[in-house]
């Protein structure tokens, strides 16, 4: 891993995700790369050094102190203790956040995204959280939420909740170098829902199969019953205290995202704990 993404709104949240993707950095020896977009109606985004055309000279000059307030909030909380030893860059854009994060992923070869999100019930109050649905679901390096600073600085225990397809070989192979990274034990765990049932002895083989192939050493093979993947997923984390969840989503947009919805995204809204995802393609 050589360069993480922190989009930051200099929120209570977006500090906590910055705090724990320095531990992370400190831990691979990754660059750090802040980012803060300065929000416009464009559905573009550029940076600050950029020639802007204005029709009113009084919008750009409120424009101009707005890019100078954000460069010194960008200073100082670049500045903060939690960066030491880390190897930081900052990045100021205007326009639209969302596209501005997927302009720096590419621009910058991003390996991983961390951010913050203020969960479901006000998510909309957030420029980071408003946008974190948009980044989960289409960006295309894998994406830590953090919605609550995590008790341990370590990810000791990760719950893997997987469907053990074929489509997920890469991220099973993130989420194996983030175990070897922490010495971590993986969970695996299959949620059973009234309207998706498999008995245990057979989703255990295919489990036990799929982290065979894997070649995965410290690990348990879990299944747990409740009403909806989603709950299921969170309850599970809760009685195992994990530190983490990794879960592979299938990034659908448009209609077909309305009518089937995304159960990552409702874990990154509703879950308290770290939740690593990662947009996989189905295979033909």
């Amino acid at each position: 891993m050589k360069k993480i993404l922190v989009p930051t709104d200099f929120s209570k949240e977006a500090q906590t995700a910055a705090e724990v993707a320095s531990g992370i950095a400190r831990k691979s020896g990754a660059q750090l790369i802040l980012l803060h977009v300065i929000e416009e109606g464009s559905k573009e985004s550029l940076k600050v050094t950029g020639e802007i055309a204005y029709a009113d000279m009084e919008d750009k000059l409120f424009t101009m102190k707005l890019i100078e307030r954000s460069r010194k909030q960008m200073e100082r909380f670049a500045e903060s203790s939690f960066f030491s030893g880390v190897k930081v860059v900052q990045e100021l854009r205007l326009g639209s956040p969302y596209h501005g994060m997927r302009a720096i992923i590419t621009e910058h070869k991003v390996d991983l995204v961390v951010m913050g999100t203020a969960g479901k019930s006000n998510l909309a109050e957030m420029i980071i959280g408003s946008n974190t649905e948009k980044v989960v679901r289409h960006a295309h390096c894998p994406v830590l939420t953090i919605q609550k600073k995590p008790i341990r600085s370590e990810f000791k225990n990760i719950v893997y909740a997987t469907s053990m397809s074929k489509d997920e070989e890469v991220f099973s192979r993130i989420v194996k170098k983030a175990q070897t990274m922490y010495d971590s034990t993986i969970h695996l765990v299959r949620i059973n829902t009234p309207g998706n049932f498999q008995r245990d002895a057979v989703v255990k083989k295919y489990m036990n199969d799929f982290a065979k192939k894997l070649q995965l050493k410290n690990y348990t093979v879990n299944v747990f019953n409740d009403i909806t993947e989603e709950e299921g997923i969170i309850y599970f984390a809760e009685s195992i205290n994990a530190d983490m969840i990794a879960m592979a989503t299938h990034g659908r947009t448009g209609f077909a995202h309305v009518l089937a919805g995304s159960i990552a995204e409702d874990v990154v809204n509703h879950s308290k704990r770290p939740v690593l995802t990662f947009v996989v393609k189905h295979r033909k």
